[in-house]
């Protein structure tokens, strides 16, 4: 049957009730391609909330680029991890804010009417990890929204209950949609595995994107000193103004990015303007940083290990320019540097990075809110590399501006982008 997406924003039932059906942006394998084909609104059956889950109904949701992925079927088909194998379809979305609708047995911290934001890490309960050492070394971690079938492009999505976090107060629906995924990773990065500290020297790689905006407001909130590698003198002045001591455009070293496959004068001219780099870098900050945060990696990661001080960190969670990596270790083990591997966050990092929004002292920064009809839109936006900045889509929210209940600072808009 058609969906009316004007009618998205309203449901039928009260919390603690569930309707049949809801309309949901769905991927499914045989349409695997560009995000303008591959995603589909149709009609699926809500689920129903297990033991220890939660049914929340989606007041906006935010985009990211693992769904560009799982639109495509690459690297890897979601297809053939998670839970997709059990319900043959998936529906994408890793960035939630809404209402709690219904909850399965054993839920006794949330009841319906709250009013939550999801964060999308998953594991089993019964994962001994889970109880002790991280959530984030069980066997059964899954991001939630790629990794599994329910994410939040849908009028409903099941979670579990460990995901949620309570909304800050002072944002928007859509606000509130659009931090989890890259600011919960920023944090673990530098908080969990770098142990940040005040008076520390931070080199922040696109600085002016996603991950880069929060980890220059952790930077300044900390008592550290960042600077930021951006494309613009636009992008270098908000970074500034989230923190940061300076910035640097990267135009002006080009010739420092790897590509791979250099001849030997070709390395020794881009190992050249690499020096050149960390030469500005350790001006603006008066040492050579005690930790690059890395999302870059094949075209910056030889310069990132070049530039960390001795006894520095080298902390990684992407690699969006590569993620086969090629760079001279000898600066590696001779000035005793190391190299941390960082993915998303535990529930515990999550719940206390949270609440620095909700104090108000990190914000997001946002882009652009679309409908609830824009799902295909913002994803092909992504692949084109059009965007500018991070975009979140309202579901259940009928406009922009709605859900906040206490006056603060709220996002700041902005275009951004590394």
């Amino acid at each position: 049957m058609a969906i009316d997406l004007q009618q998205v924003s309203a449901v039928d039932v009260e919390p603690g009730e569930l309707p049949k059906t809801m309309a949901a942006w769905v991927i499914r394998e045989e349409r695997f391609g560009e995000p303008k084909d591959a995603f589909q609104i149709e009609e699926i059956e809500v689920p129903e909330p297990g033991a220890f889950e939660v049914i929340v109904r989606v007041m906006a949701a935010g985009v990211n680029y693992n769904n560009v992925w799982a639109a495509l079927g690459k690297p890897v088909s979601v297809m053939r991890y998670g839970d997709h194998p059990e319900f043959g379809h998936h529906i994408g979305g890793s960035d939630a804010s809404g209402i709690v609708w219904k909850v399965g047995p054993g839920v006794t911290r949330w009841k319906p009417g709250d009013e939550v934001v999801v964060h999308c890490n998953q594991a089993s309960y019964e994962d001994p990890e889970v109880h002790g050492l991280d959530p984030m070394a069980a066997p059964s971690q899954k991001i939630w929204g790629y990794e599994t079938t329910w994410g939040s492009f849908a009028q409903f999505t099941k979670v579990q209950a460990q995901q949620l976090l309570p909304k800050p107060h002072a944002l928007t629906w859509e606000e509130a949609a659009s931090y989890g995924l890259v600011y919960f990773t920023a944090y673990r990065m530098l908080i969990t595995r770098c142990n940040l500290q005040p008076g520390a020297n931070v080199l922040i790689w696109g600085a002016a994107g996603g991950l880069g905006v929060f980890a220059t407001q952790i930077c300044s909130l900390a008592g550290a000193h960042c600077v930021g590698v951006v494309s613009s003198a636009e992008k270098g002045e908000l970074v500034k103004r989230l923190g940061a001591v300076d910035y640097i455009d990267r135009g002006e070293f080009a010739g420092m990015m790897r590509k791979g496959g250099e001849t030997p004068e070709e390395e020794k001219a881009r190992f050249g303007v690499s020096r050149d780099f960390a030469k500005r870098v350790k001006d603006i900050l008066g040492d050579a940083p005690d930790i690059v945060f890395e999302h870059v990696g094949k075209a910056t990661f030889p310069t990132s290990v070049f530039t960390a001080k001795t006894f520095g960190k080298i902390v990684i969670c992407a690699g969006t320019t590569g993620i086969d990596l090629d760079f001279n270790v000898a600066y590696l083990w001779m000035r005793q540097k190391e190299i941390l591997g960082s993915h998303f966050a535990n529930a515990y990092e999550c719940t206390k990075a949270n609440e620095l929004i909700e104090s108000g002292q990190i914000r997001p920064v946002l882009w652009r809110t679309l409908g609830f009809e824009g799902v295909a839109e913002a994803h092909q936006l992504m692949l084109e590399n059009k965007h500018l900045g991070k975009i979140s889509i309202l579901v259940g929210a009928d406009s922009e501006g709605q859900g906040k209940t206490a006056e603060g600072p709220g996002a700041i808009h902005a275009e951004v982008g590394a």
